[in-house]
């Protein structure tokens, strides 16, 4: 693999790929350097390891990603369950 001193990644993926990631972006109102962009940087952050907790859609911010079990990021019960 051929690694240049550019800032620029070229990658070939399958064309159906291609399409299907542009639409599904293009529905979130992201593009594919933002996208990849903040994907890049969630892996580096977490030391090259991919999360087992996937985003609900793509892009989202890792606040909006899933707990464990559910629970409350401040391990507090919703308020609805204190009534």
């Amino acid at each position: 693999m051929s690694i240049g001193s550019s800032g620029r990644i070229v990658i070939e993926v399958e064309p159906d790929v291609k399409r299907q990631l542009y639409a599904a972006l293009a529905r979130e109102g992201m593009s594919l350097k933002k996208w990849f962009l903040r994907n890049a940087e969630a892996y580096l952050e977490e030391g090259g390891q991919l999360s087992l907790l996937l985003p609900k859609r793509i892009g989202a911010d890792k606040a909006e990603q899933p707990t464990e079990n559910n629970a409350q990021p401040d391990g507090q019960e919703e308020k609805w369950k204190s009534l």
